[in-house]
């Protein structure tokens, strides 16, 4: 029975192991540079995400989106240095928490580097701000899922002109 056990152990770990196959291989690294020093990332009068939320989700959005763009081999590093969310952040003006206000003069802002390597071999890298001045033109963040909408949608596009998607064989 113990014998049993330990065989069918090693084959789901074997498995696992194969299954993760070139998607393992598809690595989407994201790191901060001085989070806490980010322009506008976290909440100071209870709008919104605390800094440690804001940074998860935008973790999981980088991570998302790259993982959909990268080709089998190919990994890519992203070093967030600045984050500017859409709106700036008020006062409560007499209730308890304050409200983040998005006007078209407020755009998300995110400054970051980047480094695409096939195999062990960068391809493609640099360093740039991401704004997009026209964000609220096509947005409609009552049908989005999620936090971070406009943040999303700017990096949803960055992500299409920097790098285009795999092509499908067949």
């Amino acid at each position: 029975m113990i014998g049993t056990l330990h065989a069918v152990r090693c084959l789901a770990v074997a498995a696992g192991l194969l299954g993760a196959g070139p998607a393992a291989a598809q690595q989407v690294r994201v790191r901060y540079v001085a989070p806490e020093r980010f322009t506008d990332a976290q909440t100071m009068f209870g709008s919104g995400l605390s800094l440690r939320a804001t940074l998860a989700e935008m973790t999981r959005i980088l991570e998302e989106l790259g993982r959909a763009r990268l080709r089998p081999g190919e990994s890519l590093d992203l070093t967030v240095l600045d984050i500017d969310l859409a709106g700036f952040e008020r006062p409560g003006l007499g209730a308890p928490t304050g409200i983040r206000v998005v006007t078209d003069a407020t755009p998300p802002r995110i400054r970051l580097a980047y480094g695409l390597r096939r195999g062990r071999q960068v391809v493609r890298q640099g360093e740039e701000t991401i704004s997009d001045i026209n964000f609220l033109l096509g947005a409609n963040p009552r049908f989005s899922g999620g936090g971070l909408y406009y943040e999303r949608a700017l990096l949803r596009d960055w992500f299409a002109k920097r790098f285009p998607a795999p092509t499908t064989g067949g």
